[in-house]
């Protein structure tokens, strides 16, 4: 919404609960510029308002209603905050002024006695503060009907002698009677506290004091006044708001934030035990029967962990949709977690449908002493990643080892893209031997950053999503290169083979990227091999079928000879499949199965090729079993090195001298 048109809704409820001596306009254009204001300074909004005397009753109400759906949660707890002090503040203002009638009404000459007590009885009886005049002996010499309201009496009289430190909480008495007696001897002027009040139904009242001394015409003290203003409802607030901060609406645990502040204060030598759970098919609830069934679900959950939670004096929170958190100490972490998945396990009815969950947990069990609460909260959610690869019902105990080498690659998977938009991301050449002529065949084109190879730089693009765009680009980079040697060096130029990532495989635009590539490039279409993931074929992907109804030659890449593998090859028309296996080695027994395997790709009218072998032994061994092609034989070379090795070998040699 528009900050004017949330401006001109808020002067509405305003207007509605209390009486601001402005034009409409002036109130807009004040409550347009407190808008503004609000995300730095919520403290001189409040304040703003007070001094506008938008301070009905309802006044801060609207203002939350109105403003709750813009702002966030704890910035209006900072403006509800700061509105009650300077709401305070306003209302000690008015007690100073109320003390100094008191004081002055004590102080006039005879004849203006009269009118003076009748102003300061108006004041005295017509206030919304409560004021009781005590004695030093703490008997109450007067006090208005408002007080008697807030201590549950019915009129000012009923409290006439009765000591107000009666209606005082017992655990604030004695704190109470150390600030009067300051006041008292002179060594403060006056105190302002909040505290509680106890009133004569037993309840308990939040009150603001403010407590001076009543002085005579000589200067001399004779009495206290004590001015107070019933905060319960404010105060209420308040604590509602600190709640809603700090736990989860729909479970009532402790959300993120107050479970890792209370995971702060555990970490003081203790032997602690973090877990971290993730409700195992959680979405299966969800997309099954409903959201509605899933929050009821976790509910139930939520109850469980709690009484798990109780018995080991341990903290529970909620700390994601599906995830809970659970800090215990000395703990067993065995038989917890055996106990939370038992407490999961049972079935329960949640809208007549019998349900049962199981949990993958990640534990980080008695951490260094100077570990920090988010570096713990961020290894037990590493750990929980790894149990979930594990399966279901599956847990596994932090290993910082393992964690330093899986923070690497996320690091590099994260500062991928940076390095391929600053172009650290070069294409390669690696050139496709024939075993059989020992020629070179083509050349794949590959990516190469640092020393990373190009399996792994696919695989860290495929874990960000990257692989799609960063494969289309080196699908169109690597044509338009080809299309470059072919219009140089026509037939020697290399046929060139793009291997593709599991992702981009199964792209649906895939067969189109390709099209494109080859029309934009110029490319012929018999001089492209696509190779893609065998796994994309193996899930019922058809764009190895239609990039060869559209004449582009395709090659299966990751084959490891399974009989799934085998049998898509009677269905999908590929040229060649390639595989990363050992090299069959002659004395090894598997040779004859290597040798099996490969003769029977070739009986399906199949070539088989073998990636990253890289010497002259290995591709011996592969030649004997059958296999038809290698790459990794040599180094790949940028393009600019190609060009030169085909400028050269189209070069006539040197005459003789």
């Amino acid at each position: 919404m528009e900050l004017p048109e949330l401006a001109a809704r808020w002067m509405n409820a305003l207007t509605s609960t209390a009486y601001i001596p402005l034009s409409r306009a002036e109130i807009r254009q004040a409550l347009l510029d407190s808008l503004v204001e609000l995300p730095e300074s919520p403290e001189s909004v409040a304040n703003r308002l007070v001094s506008l005397h938008a301070t009905g009753p309802d006044s801060l109400r609207v203002t939350i209603e109105v403003l709750s759906p813009t702002f966030e949660l704890p910035l209006l707890a900072r403006l509800s905050s700061a509105y009650a002090q300077a709401m305070r503040m306003d209302a000690f203002d008015q007690q100073e002024q109320i003390k100094v009638a008191i004081v002055r009404a004590k102080q006039r000459v005879e004849r203006t006695l009269k009118v003076s007590q009748a102003r300061f009885q108006e004041v005295f009886e017509s206030s919304a503060l409560g004021i009781a005049i005590t004695d030093f002996d703490d008997r109450c010499v007067e006090a208005n009907d408002t007080l008697a309201e807030i201590v549950g009496l019915e009129s000012g009289e009923d409290l006439g002698a009765r000591p107000l430190i009666d209606f005082f909480h017992p655990e604030d008495a004695a704190a109470l009677g150390v600030s009067y007696r300051r006041v008292r001897e002179g060594r403060v002027d006056r105190f302002r506290d909040q505290r509680k009040l106890i009133r004569a139904d037993g309840e308990p009242v939040w009150v603001h004091l403010a407590v001076s001394l009543l002085r005579d015409a000589d200067g001399a003290p004779t009495h206290f006044v004590t001015m107070v203003e019933d905060i319960s409802e404010l105060h209420l607030l308040q604590r509602n708001l600190d709640h809603q901060l700090l736990h989860d609406s729909l479970t009532g645990l402790s959300n993120r934030q107050h479970f890792v502040t209370q995971l702060e204060r555990q970490l003081d030598g203790r032997p602690i035990t973090l877990y971290h759970l993730g409700l195992d098919a959680f979405s299966v609830v969800n997309n099954g029967l409903g959201h509605e069934t899933g929050d009821k679900l976790l509910k139930i959950v939520a109850n469980r962990l709690r009484a798990v939670a109780d018995e080991k004096h341990a903290v529970l929170a909620r700390i994601g949709g599906d995830e809970f958190a659970l800090l215990t100490t000395s703990d067993n972490v065995t038989t917890t977690v055996e106990e939370i998945q038992e407490a999961l396990t049972e079935p329960t009815f949640v809208d007549d449908h019998g349900i049962a969950l199981s949990a993958s947990i990640g534990v980080v069990d008695r951490p260094p002493a100077f570990a920090t609460a988010a570096e713990l909260m961020r290894c037990a959610n590493a750990a929980l990643r790894q149990a979930k690869a594990r399966g279901k019902r599956q847990w596994a105990l932090h290993d910082p080892h393992d964690d330093a080498r899986r923070r690497g690659k996320y690091a590099l998977a994260a500062s991928m893209p940076g390095a391929w938009e600053h172009g650290e991301i070069k294409i390669l050449y690696a050139p496709v031997h024939g075993l059989e002529t020992n020629e070179v065949l083509g050349a794949v084109a590959r990516l190469h950053w640092d020393d990373l190879s190009h399996n792994d730089c696919m695989e860290l693009a495929d874990s960000t999503g990257l692989s799609l765009p960063i494969g289309r680009w080196l699908l169109r980079e690597a044509c338009a290169q080809a299309a470059a040697w072919v219009a140089e060096f026509g037939d020697r130029a290399p046929t060139l083979h793009v291997g593709l990532g599991a992702l981009q495989s199964r792209d649906e635009d895939l067969v189109a990227d390709v099209k494109r590539a080859l029309d934009e490039t110029g490319l012929p279409r018999e001089k492209l091999r696509i190779a893609l993931d065998i796994s994309s074929v193996l899930a019922g992907d058809d764009n190895a079928v239609v990039l060869h109804d559209s004449g582009v030659v395709t090659a299966l890449d990751g084959f490891r000879g399974g009989h799934d593998e085998l049998a898509a090859l009677t269905e999908v028309p590929v040229r060649a499949v390639i595989t990363r296996a050992p090299a069959p080695n002659p004395d090894s027994p598997l040779r004859q199965a290597m040798h099996d395997l490969i003769a029977t790709v070739h009986s399906l009218g199949v070539r088989f090729g073998v990636d990253e072998v890289h010497t002259a032994t290995d591709a011996d061994h592969w030649r004997a079993a059958g296999a038809d092609g290698v790459i990794g034989l040599l180094p790949a070379l940028t393009a600019a090195e190609v060009t030169d090795l085909l400028a050269r070998a189209a070069s006539p040699p040197p005459a003789a001298s």
